[in-house]
């Protein structure tokens, strides 16, 4: 394992909603070097500044919905230049910004301003993907007339390599598709044994309703506990010249907590 390790914390969401700076400290403890935010639960951007700087943790990027962005990017953005992220990504559409709906064109159009804004402020807009972006138009996936329609000066990538997966891609082969355009890149396992339910989301800002066989035909798991090959995902992102790795897990499995999914996944990637 040559890649500094991230979670991204929605992973960890209430936790952080109870203990913020006890559950970093918990998360470095772990052996994550860095950390990918989904809110600031209430803190102030110099707040937290100081309190990974006391933990040291340092902060990776920031996932933030594409209507706060595109509302206001310099505002936006510059909270989280001053926390001192990298990155800043775009990570979920709603249904109405989504390929095949009349708004997906002001999400090409959104990123390049986005992108404009997160440059001026020295940080580096990524697009995480699901599924959904998997839908062609034309011929092409909606995710990669994007990637093409936005400069890569101004749009990266942070390919989800779960969501990769669940669309029918090998991430690993996905992943190769954008060498030097993926800095960083989200490691998420599942299983899947059913049919794809018609409502799998555990989303940022997102409640969807999930009915009970659904719930047994999808399932979030630790990375290293599922179906992906993360051996061949890791020499694709060697491949592509990734800088970092993110944990993801949107919801806990297994009867483990979210810390202890946590460590199951870090412990995984540690004996490759």
């Amino acid at each position: 394992m040559t890649f500094p390790i991230a979670i991204q914390l929605y992973s960890v969401r209430e936790e952080l909603e109870k203990d913020f700076s006890g559950t970093l400290r918990k998360i470095k403890a772990l052996g994550y070097e860095g950390v990918e935010f989904a809110g600031l639960y209430g803190h102030k951007p110099a707040e937290i500044k100081q309190i990974l700087k006391e933990i040291g943790l340092l902060p990776v990027s920031a996932h933030v919905p594409f209507v706060d962005l595109i509302a206001d990017p310099a505002k936006v953005v510059g909270e989280y230049a001053e926390i001192g992220c990298e990155y800043i990504a775009i990570p979920y559409l709603t249904p109405e910004y989504r390929p095949g709906a009349d708004k997906f064109n002001e999400v090409i159009e959104g990123a390049k301003i986005i992108g404009k804004a997160a440059n001026d402020a020295g940080l580096v807009l990524l697009y995480h993907n699901h599924d959904f972006e998997f839908e062609k138009i034309d011929g092409e996936y909606a995710l990669d007339i994007l990637y093409n329609s936005v400069s890569s000066d101004l749009l990266k990538t942070e390919v989800d390599t779960c969501w990769v997966n669940v669309a029918g891609e090998n991430p690993s082969d996905y992943l190769r598709k954008y060498i030097g355009r993926s800095p960083v890149v989200h490691l998420k396992d599942f299983v899947m044994p059913g049919k794809k339910p018609d409502k799998m989301y555990e989303l940022i800002g997102i409640t969807e309703e999930k009915k009970e066989e659904e719930s047994k035909a999808f399932e979030f798991r630790p990375v290293g506990y599922g179906v992906q090959n993360f051996s061949e995902i890791l020499k694709a992102c060697k491949d592509i010249g990734a800088s970092w790795v993110v944990v993801e897990q949107d919801a806990p499995s297994m009867g483990k907590t979210p810390l202890e999914c946590a460590k199951a996944s870090i412990d995984y990637l540690k004996t490759l």
